[in-house]
């Protein structure tokens, strides 16, 4: 069985790259595994309401990831991207649209998989793991454009 990924459009905001492309993303790093994975893209109201309820941080963040380890489960987990969150931070931070879609999927999807950024070693390994997925698809370095800024 090879991984199944779903992608929902909840919003219309401009910018947000073709489902093609976001399912290219994410099966370039789920290419051998198996299970479920849906990647929702939402608005700052339903992304605002989840980070509230889910880490007690009333606003909007870019990226969530809720993974379902152990569960028995087929899924792997859901991912929430952001696309107004995202559009700013592509002005904000002179990235490129598609460049910084795909770290976002890239980022929560090695989420699913159990990696994490909550200290500086994990967050180190991490960023390691993202660029070089990345630059295998093509992109530069998303953590040497924006001068490490945080997630």
């Amino acid at each position: 069985m090879q991984a199944n990924v779903t992608v929902q459009f909840n919003t219309e905001e401009p910018g947000i790259p073709a489902e093609d492309e976001i399912l290219s993303w994410a099966g370039s790093m789920l290419d051998g595994q198996e299970g479920e994975v849906t990647i929702r893209i939402t608005g700052e109201d339903e992304m605002r309401s989840l980070n509230s309820r889910w880490r007690n941080i009333d606003s909007p963040t870019n990226v969530l990831s809720f993974p379902l380890h152990d569960t028995g489960s087929p899924l792997l987990g859901d991912i929430v991207i952001c696309a107004p969150v995202l559009r700013r931070e592509v002005a904000q931070q002179g990235k490129s649209v598609k460049a910084h879609w795909a770290h976002m999927i890239i980022h929560g999807i090695l989420h699913l998989m159990g990696y994490d950024h909550s200290n500086d070693k994990d967050a180190d390994f991490m960023e390691a793991k993202e660029t070089a997925l990345l630059q295998n698809l093509g992109f530069p370095d998303p953590y040497l454009q924006d001068g490490r800024a945080g997630l």
